[in-house]
């Protein structure tokens, strides 16, 4: 592995897991959001959101273009947790995987900076990372729109072919493909993927992949 090799991280359930209660709850704020502001009952809050999320790969892509939704607004609201210490789920050894991984590693997250940094400082991680993208340092154009992978590139001056994009997200990592980049798919599922160079069950078992980047 070349040392200037640069890794970009996606930061939920990739470096820890959302999807036991960190997902649901935001689930339930954007549906809450949307139902407050455009004025609409639950089922059809729901099913704007999943349009959205399945139309552009993220809610608040699709809030801002077909509503003018402001979108530091709608990422304050719908990020706001009372305990999120007792919500976060990340493997034992994640630091120290971290450690060892050799290049530069930066986060690169549609989820907004106030929330990703929480994540980071209970993770226990921030130190490991030489730089932070959240959604506002990609001026709210989230993955997978190539937008942000285009400024990533430009502001760290960086080439796509030294970099390795970690994420759970396919569609996502289609995009770092098509721009030259090298991949890895965390997913505990038994599909595989043209897009993922690498597929773990687990971030922490990266390093032992890393004479196929």
């Amino acid at each position: 592995m070349p040392a200037e090799r640069t890794w970009l991280f996606d930061l939920d359930n990739t470096l820890h897991n959302a999807s036991p209660h960190i997902f649901p709850h935001i689930n339930r704020s954007m549906r809450d959001y949307i139902e407050r502001h455009l004025g609409v009952d639950t089922h059809e809050a729901t099913r704007i959101r999943q349009e959205y999320w399945d139309r552009y790969g993220a809610t608040l892509t699709g809030m801002m273009r077909h509503h003018g939704t402001d979108p530091r607004h709608f990422l304050w609201e719908t990020h706001q947790f009372e305990d999120l210490h007792r919500m976060v789920v990340f493997e034992r050894g994640l630091k120290a995987m971290l450690q060892r991984l050799p290049g530069r590693k930066i986060i690169f997250s549609n989820a907004p900076r106030h929330y990703t940094d929480a994540i980071l400082r209970l993770a226990g991680i921030r130190q490991q990372f030489q730089a932070v993208y959240s959604v506002e340092q990609l001026r709210f154009k989230p993955k997978p729109a190539i937008d942000g992978f285009l400024r990533i590139l430009r502001q760290e001056r960086l080439e796509a072919a030294q970099c390795v994009m970690v994420e759970d997200s396919l569609a996502n990592l289609a995009t770092a493909k098509k721009l030259g980049m090298k991949t890895v798919w965390v997913s505990a599922g038994l599909r595989r993927s043209v897009h993922a160079d690498v597929k773990l069950n687990a971030i922490t078992l990266l390093p032992q992949y890393l004479g196929r980047l």
